[in-house]
């Protein structure tokens, strides 16, 4: 890792921008984390069903899918920040949806999954243009710092944002959702004052060439599909999150504030860590960082999965943020470092699709496979199946486990060179 001065670190602070964006990113996410407890909450009140739990990510997956190579395409042809916006304005939708299933008192659930399918579409064009857009509010030199500090600021919403839901349940889950509601509003109002400053606008024709321009590239650089595919595959079979609620209320005996409490560790070790990144970014031993952060993560699902005391599993959580984090800091940089900025929405979707499939088809698969085998057994089987991953991946793809810099770390030191 390298070290900056103080006024380094802190001048990408000043962006007008970059604050607004992540002012309105942070109050987003937040919202979105609370209305997540509320709603497995309900759910599994409601239905009592491990199934039911898998269902709330298939649900937010399953529009994903079938939207994200457009979603992508748009974000390269339209301003991206605009899209964002809207994308924020469609989530307000959703949680002003929620306040009125609760109000009913309805005793089924699916107009919760229909109210999720129209969150996930929302999130599908949203999940591109956001990680695309952050290259065009910030100049190139304050790009990494900005991607770390964006890290730090979504995992401190992802923190505060399970406690205060698990918290305001004890009212209600109502009153999660209309807090939600106020927060949405607020991050709509944020982000309609950024401004972009840099973006290069695609004007090709829509066909099915220009859609899966995106994937090609991805296929063409080992570097990146090995990241990407990394993460897809190892959170695929470690993605116990769904499962929190009966794990608090079967195992762990607790009740929502106690889920809230679960639900935010991993993004308080996310959180520490990316601030850690931000004032030290990892510079060298690229690839041992990123496999280790993943082994990290995977082990930390084997001892939750192993346990039944609330406090050691809140620090298997927390270390799983932590290893989860680095991984996703690597990947970010070697996605957006990798990509021409006129391709980058469609990039972006491939990539949002392999994080879409490892969380809310995660998700999916860890219901099933826990109805099937029962909680404690699916834990453990998605915590060895992510080391294992691991493994073959650095296997796989030894130009990344084995990578020392940043590629583009690598051009500039030759370029250095060749000046001289």
């Amino acid at each position: 890792m390298s070290l900056m001065s103080p006024s380094g670190r802190l001048g990408v602070l000043r962006n007008r921008n970059l604050a607004f964006y992540l002012s309105a990113r942070f109050l987003a996410t937040l919202a979105v984390q609370m209305q997540s407890v509320a709603i497995g909450w309900q759910v599994y009140q409601i239905t009592g069903s491990l199934f039911d739990l898998g269902l709330i990510g298939l649900a937010q997956f399953a529009p994903f899918l079938v939207l994200i190579l457009w979603a992508g395409h748009v974000a390269d042809r339209y301003n991206r920040r605009i899209i964002v916006m809207l994308c924020m304005a469609v989530q307000l939708l959703c949680s002003s949806l929620l306040i009125a299933f609760t109000a009913s008192g309805s005793q089924v659930v699916w107009p919760v999954f229909a109210i999720l399918v129209v969150f996930g579409s929302a999130r599908a064009f949203m999940m591109p243009a956001s990680q695309a857009v952050l290259k065009n509010l910030v100049p190139d030199r304050e790009f990494s710092q900005a991607v770390a500090l964006g890290s730090s600021t979504m995992h401190v919403s992802m923190i505060l944002g399970p406690i205060v839901g698990g918290l305001l349940y004890v009212f209600g889950a109502q009153t999660v959702h209309m807090i939600s509601a106020s927060l949405l509003l607020l991050a709509v109002l944020l982000m309609s004052r950024t401004r972009s400053i840099q973006q290069i606008i695609n004007k090709a024709p829509v066909s099915w060439h220009t859609l899966l321009e995106g994937l090609r590239f991805v296929r063409s650089r080992p570097i990146v599909l090995g990241a990407i595919s990394l993460d897809l595959f190892a959170v695929l079979f470690g993605g116990a999150t769904a499962l929190l609620p009966a794990y608090a209320h079967d195992v762990l005996q607790a009740g929502p504030t106690g889920l809230g409490f679960l639900r935010t560790a991993p993004g308080a070790g996310a959180a520490l860590c990316s601030i850690a990144l931000a004032m030290f970014p990892i510079t060298r031993r690229v690839g041992l960082w990123m496999f280790g952060g993943v082994a990290l993560f995977g082990l930390c699902i084997l001892v939750l999965g192993s346990t039944d005391s609330f406090a050691i599993a809140l620090g298997a959580l927390f270390l799983s943020g932590v290893g989860d984090m680095v991984s996703v800091y690597i990947r970010h940089l070697l996605v957006q470092y990798e990509t021409p900025d006129e391709i980058r929405g469609r990039v972006s979707a491939v990539n949002s699709v392999f994080i879409g499939a490892s969380n809310e088809l995660g998700e999916f698969e860890s219901g099933i496979t826990a109805g099937w085998l029962g909680l404690t057994r699916a834990i453990l089987l998605g915590g060895a199946a992510t080391i294992a991953v691991t493994g073959i991946w650095a296997w796989l793809f030894p130009v990344l486990s084995k990578m020392d810099r940043f590629p583009h770390h690598e051009k500039e030191n030759a370029r250095a060179v060749n000046v001289k």
